[in-house]
């Protein structure tokens, strides 16, 4: 998937000759938390964040000096030359990006102007979308061993109940030569899949409720 695909197009942005009261107020009002800063040519100049405008007050002594704080341009406080990204970079690509630098958001720009902007926000909202966790349906871990064709195997007990599969993630686990798929099914009732899963000799970890007829 590619980032255009999740990033916001309708991106609300300040100028450098805004204000921190103008910043402030467009992100209360709007309910966001980071606001590109471009010049006239609708390039990005700067990004500014709402800690940034918080980290700011924080060291003003009485209201008086808040009030004077707040009329200072933007340009003043304003992360220059920020982390960028473009609309068809890949989005796994630009979240190992936010991962790395602890960002919070990514303007994206392309022919050197602002077309969107990407938040941590989009990128936790595109996974749970991708594993089908949305969706009614029911999650099932199996330790497998780390072999070609048993994921083959698996969803050719799944086919025989005729249930969908949402979503299929593979993550490492403690044992050696071992993994953990978790495979989201668009059931509300697993348990005739995972008889049959066990029948089959796999080792299935969720769902192991103490007491249920499995």
């Amino acid at each position: 998937m590619i980032v255009e695909r999740i990033m916001t197009k309708d991106v609300f942005t300040l100028t450098p000759e805004h204000t921190l009261q103008d910043a402030n107020q467009l992100m209360r009002e709007k309910k966001i938390r980071h606001l590109p800063i471009i010049n006239t040519e609708k390039q990005l100049v700067g990004l500014v964040a709402q800690r940034d405008i918080k980290n700011t007050i924080t060291h003003l002594l009485n209201q008086d000096e808040e009030k004077k704080i707040l009329q200072t341009p933007i340009s003043e406080i304003m992360t220059k030359h920020p982390l960028v990204g473009h609309p068809l970079d890949f989005v796994e690509e630009v979240a190992l990006l936010f991962y790395e630098h602890k960002i919070g958001c990514l303007p994206i720009i392309s022919h050197k102007k602002l077309v969107g902007i990407l938040t941590d926000s989009d990128l936790l909202y595109n996974y749970i979308e991708l594993t089908g966790a949305t969706k009614p349906s029911s999650r099932i871990d199996i330790r497998i061993k780390d072999e070609a064709g048993i994921l083959h195997d698996i969803t050719g007990v799944i086919a025989q109940y005729n249930a969908n599969i949402l979503s299929i993630l593979l993550h490492p686990d403690i044992s050696p030569n071992h993994q953990v798929i978790s495979i989201r099914v668009k059931s509300m009732n697993p348990v005739p899949i995972i008889r049959a899963l066990r029948k089959e000799g796999f080792d299935v970890l969720w769902p192991n409720t103490p007491g249920m007829d499995l």
